[in-house]
C-alpha cells in the first residue's frame, strides 16, 4: 500500500504534467505543486539560469533536495520535472510515496509543442527532433519502471486525460 494518496505526474517535457496537474488537483481537492516552480521560488531564479550557472548536474541535485521535501507533504498532486526520474533515489521516492502516473506523449506531438519553446535548457543546443527522440529513448523505460498507471495523451483533450487519471487512481 502506498504511504500517502499523493499523485505524482511523470513524463517528458511538454507532456502536459503542469497543465493537467493544476486541473486534476482542483477536481480531486488536493494541493498542486510543480517541482520546477518550487525550485524557482526557493532560489529566486528560473530553471534556465540554474542550468547556465550550475549545469544539469547542479540542477539535478537541487531537484533531488526539493523532491525529498515534496514527498513528505500529504494529499498533493505533483508535476515533476521531465528528468527527475534519471536518479534512482528520486524514482524510489516517487514509487514509495504516492501513485505515479506516466503521461506518455507521442514524439511528434512533443516536437510540435516544444519547437518554439525557449525556456527549456535541454532544447537550446541542437536539433529539437533529435533531442526529443534521444530523451524518449533514454527516459521512457524509467517512466515505465515506476509508473502505477500509464496514460497515453495522443489525440485526447485535457479534460479526457484528467478524467482518465481520476478513473484509474480511485
Amino acid at each position: 500500500m502506498k504511504k500517502y494518496k499523493n499523485i505524482y505526474l511523470v513524463g517528458l517535457m511538454g507532456s502536459g504534467k503542469t497543465t493537467l496537474g493544476k486541473i486534476l488537483s482542483k477536481k480531486i481537492d488536493k494541493q498542486f505543486y510543480d517541482s520546477d516552480q518550487v525550485i524557482e521560488e526557493k532560489l529566486g531564479v528560473d530553471v534556465p539560469i540554474i542550468f547556465e550557472y550550475e549545469g544539469e548536474a547542479g540542477f539535478r541535485e537541487r531537484e533531488k533536495d526539493i523532491l525529498k521535501e515534496l514527498v513528505g507533504i500529504q494529499n498533493i498532486v505533483l508535476a515533476t520535472g521531465g528528468g527527475i526520474i534519471l536518479s534512482k533515489s528520486n524514482r524510489d521516492l516517487l514509487a514509495q510515496n504516492g501513485i505515479v502516473v506516466y503521461l506518455k506523449s507521442n514524439q511528434k506531438d512533443l516536437i510540435l509543442r516544444m519547437k518554439n519553446d525557449k525556456t527549456r535548457p535541454l532544447l537550446q543546443n541542437g536539433n529539437i527532433e533529435e533531442i526529443i527522440k534521444t530523451l524518449c529513448k533514454e527516459r521512457e523505460p524509467l517512466y515505465e519502471e515506476i509508473a502505477d498507471f500509464e496514460i497515453t495523451t495522443k489525440n485526447k483533450k485535457i479534460h479526457e486525460v484528467v478524467n482518465e487519471i481520476m478513473s484509474v487512481i480511485n
